[in-house]
């Protein structure tokens, strides 16, 4: 193997276990939903308002967050956190958030349902 494609496996080998090594780490976060309830007063501004529209820093539709499936939410405010996600709004917000404070709004959005968008303990 020439050394040129050597190195690119190395590289490729340990990004997946860095990978693996985060996601392990994130693993021992449980969300909890009554704890992601306190934390969702800035989200619900702009998720809880159904059709709502922001105009900064472009026309985007805002979607509403309830009933998601929690890992898919937790992996987009990383995402936003990180800046993996381009929104600025969404990381300037997120950039504050703890890993348990992203599992417990993931948590807190997952299990509402279609009549219960704001709220899950109607």
């Amino acid at each position: 193997m020439n050394k040129f494609v050597g190195k690119h496996v190395v590289i490729a080998a340990l990004s997946v276990l860095a990978g693996y090594a985060a996601s392990a780490q994130a693993a021992d976060v449980v969300g909890n939903a009554k704890a992601g309830q306190g934390k969702v007063a800035m989200c619900i501004g702009c998720h809880g308002i159904p059709e709502y529209r922001t105009a900064y820093p472009e026309v985007y539709r805002v979607p509403m967050l309830g009933g998601q499936n929690q890992a898919y939410l937790e992996n987009a405010m990383h995402g936003y956190k990180k800046g993996d996600r381009h929104f600025e709004t969404m990381h300037a917000i997120t950039a504050s958030l703890s890993d348990q404070d992203i599992a417990d709004i993931a948590a807190y959005y997952a299990a509402q349902n279609g009549s219960s968008k704001n709220n899950p303990d109607k």
